[in-house]
């Protein structure tokens, strides 16, 4: 089996698995129980002054009969007292002194406060501290969280306070609700950040009751907006991670990834795009713990399928595949093809086509059944067809060899062309069969 321990910041790891600072972090019962059941490393839910939660907390996107797709939390830090979260953490670290506690740290913007909650959690043993800069509700409009992410000059300060007095790796917990998220981490950097963490929750409002009108979830007869997670932002956290890693200031910072892990499949790809380790909270919040067995059983198996020995082979092999849109080679050609015997005549890629594309898939309508078939010189490759066909392997996108050299749009533009630009499709609107 491949190896699957890893080093971020010096700290060693027995895998890549870690629990997001969050509700299965908020207690050491909860933390022992995770790291039996194989997880490498966890975040303490975040300390701080603890704080009164409301009833409710939580809500959920539901679709096509998948339970909790998008989720949104109204939760705030710790309500347990610090005296008693600094005793667990001590416990834990005796009990478990090969796995990874790392603890989430949010106070008052000056340095005192951060000065006294690092030396406390350091001499209860902490491997790391993680300084939220990134909760979106609640202690936003207290002068924390994202309202301290938001800010590269706070970033970049706080993080230096911290930096004063810790003696173990500070970990920067970043905000996805920015313009750009490589502002942010280059300020963390810039304050002398170890590694950082993301994405953290995105502000959201995940639905209205419309009998009440009441946004969820209810808190007596109003509502607030909360933080959104789940499988919704997985492409959101890929991205951010992605931008870090290539992003030639921040090079060499280790990330955590956050955001929509559930499988191995989510672990892979975030390690691809230059994370380290990950974090995860909904997917635990909805199936438990034990999933962790799933994600370090395939995670290896796959590593074993590549010829890898160790899964840090894998870190970062996707980062210099992500480009600007004007160096995407603008003469690749791919066309959809139809596999007839596999296609149930349902017609909605036609409809998808006609309606919300390029109407580049014929039609006919004969003896109940819908035949489809692409129309060659109007298809341009978009993917939407293959993408709404509710049959596997049915509609498949097939390169096509046009003997035309590469070409970016930079070179379009450009004096001198490498090539020539292949030949567009001419789109017509015409009338289809009514």
């Amino acid at each position: 089996m491949a190896d699957l321990s890893v080093n971020i910041c010096g700290i060693e790891s027995p895998n890549p698995f870690w629990l997001a600072s969050a509700p299965p972090t908020n207690t050491g019962a909860q933390i022992v129980r995770a790291f039996d059941a194989g997880w490498g490393g966890a975040v303490w839910k975040t300390l701080g002054d603890p704080i009164e939660n409301v009833y409710s907390r939580y809500s959920s996107v539901d679709m096509n009969g998948q339970r909790m797709m998008g989720f949104s939390n109204i939760e705030l830090i710790t309500d347990r007292s610090l005296e008693i979260n600094l005793i667990e953490i001590a416990e834990v670290k005796r009990r478990y002194p090969e796995n990874v506690v790392v603890v989430s740290l949010m106070v008052d913007s000056n340095p005192d406060a951060w000065d006294t909650i690092i030396k406390q959690v350091e001499q209860a043993g902490a491997d790391a501290i993680e300084l939220n800069f990134g909760c979106p509700h609640g202690m936003s409009e207290r002068g924390m969280g994202s309202a301290v992410g938001q800010v590269p000059e706070y970033t970049c300060d706080i993080t230096g306070w911290a930096k004063e007095s810790a003696t173990v790796p500070v970990f920067v917990k970043l905000t996805p609700n920015i313009t750009d998220i490589r502002v942010a981490a280059r300020a963390a950097k810039t304050g002398g950040a170890d590694a950082v963490s993301l994405i953290n929750t995105i502000n959201s409002i995940t639905g209205v009751d419309l009998d009440s009108f009441t946004p969820r979830p209810v808190v007596g007869r109003m509502s607030s907006h909360g933080g959104y997670s789940g499988p919704a932002v997985k492409p959101i956290g890929l991205n951010m991670v992605a931008s870090i890693a290539a992003d030639p200031f921040t090079e060499g910072l280790p990330i955590s990834g956050i955001g929509g892990i559930a499988t191995w499949q989510d672990v892979a790809e975030y390690i691809l795009l230059g994370a380290t380790t990950i974090q995860v909270c909904t997917a635990v919040m909805h199936y438990g713990y034990r999933i962790v067995e799933g994600m370090a059983e395939g995670l290896s198996n796959y590593l074993d399928s590549k010829g890898m020995a160790s899964v840090n082979e894998l870190r970062g092999l996707s980062v210099n595949k992500v480009v600007d849109w004007q160096d995407l080679d603008v003469n690749y050609i791919v066309k959809a093809e139809i596999d007839q015997d596999k296609c149930i005549h349902c017609g909605l890629c036609y409809i998808a086509c006609y309606d919300g594309a390029h109407q580049a898939i014929g039609v006919e309508y004969k003896d109940d059944e819908t035949k489809v078939w692409i129309i060659d010189d109007l298809c341009v490759g978009c993917n939407l067809c293959s993408l709404v066909c509710p049959v596997q392997g049915c509609i498949e996108m097939v390169e096509r060899d046009h003997g035309q050299t590469h070409m970016s749009w930079n070179d379009y533009l450009s004096d001198e062309k490498p090539g020539e630009l292949y030949p567009r499709p001419k789109h017509g609107l015409t009338i289809g069969p009514t």
